[in-house]
């Protein structure tokens, strides 16, 4: 099962004789297996990975260091993701394994999650595409939604009505990224593509099935 966390550092591109190929660098900080979550005992089949940028274990909430101090011991790791898998694909995986870079392998397919970046409170021309109202100086119309309800029957407004509202900072999936290259020494992983989230957000990556 190949899987990991890890933090996004920027793009850049790979040459290949005279193709160039546009990349996001992911760098994978020790991602180390503090719980596994068995089907006939838990009710359902995870891993449980603790990830994060070292720091001092002050720092690290009491809630998440007393479930992980057992296995971490020297480790410090402040952040906890679980990921659902099959029974089958976790057999070879045990509690106080460490995952890096070096579970991938060039050519892999991968599915990579994250939070797209956040844009703040938009109206409805930047945030849903609206066209804008007339320009002239007589129009109180330029860059408002316009009318949002009903006349009479059923008098009101629908859900999921396009309105102005917070843009961004959704959990967006990408699947079937592959992966160009791997540094192993640097735990460095280079994917083909683009990845959601801004550069220093961590990310999810896992394999895909079969692979």
């Amino acid at each position: 099962m190949k899987l990991a966390v890890g933090v996004k550092k920027g793009m850049t591109q790979i040459l290949k004789g005279s193709i160039a190929i546009p990349v996001t660098v992911v760098e994978i900080y020790p991602n180390v297996i503090v719980g596994i979550r068995e089907k006939d005992k838990d009710g359902y089949s995870a891993i449980q990975l603790a990830y994060g940028r070292p720091k001092d274990k002050k720092k690290v909430k009491k809630a998440i260091w007393g479930q992980v101090k057992k296995v971490l011991k020297d480790k410090i790791q402040d952040k906890i993701r679980e990921f659902r898998v099959e029974i089958a694909e976790k057999i070879n995986l045990k509690v106080g394994d460490t995952l890096g870079a070096d579970v991938f392998q060039k050519g892999d397919k991968v599915a990579v999650q994250g939070f797209s970046k956040g844009a703040g409170f938009q109206g409805v021309i930047k945030r849903h595409g609206f066209r804008r109202g007339p320009e002239s100086h007589g129009s109180g119309h330029h860059r408002k939604p316009g009318a949002i309800g009903m006349c009479s029957f059923p008098a009101r407004v629908f859900k999921g009505k396009k309105m102005p509202g917070r843009m961004g900072s959704r959990k967006v999936t990408i699947k079937n990224l592959e992966v160009v290259e791997v540094d192993k020494e640097r735990n460095l992983l280079f994917l083909k593509g683009a990845v959601p989230g801004a550069k220093g957000n961590f990310i999810a990556i896992k394999g895909e099935i079969g692979k």
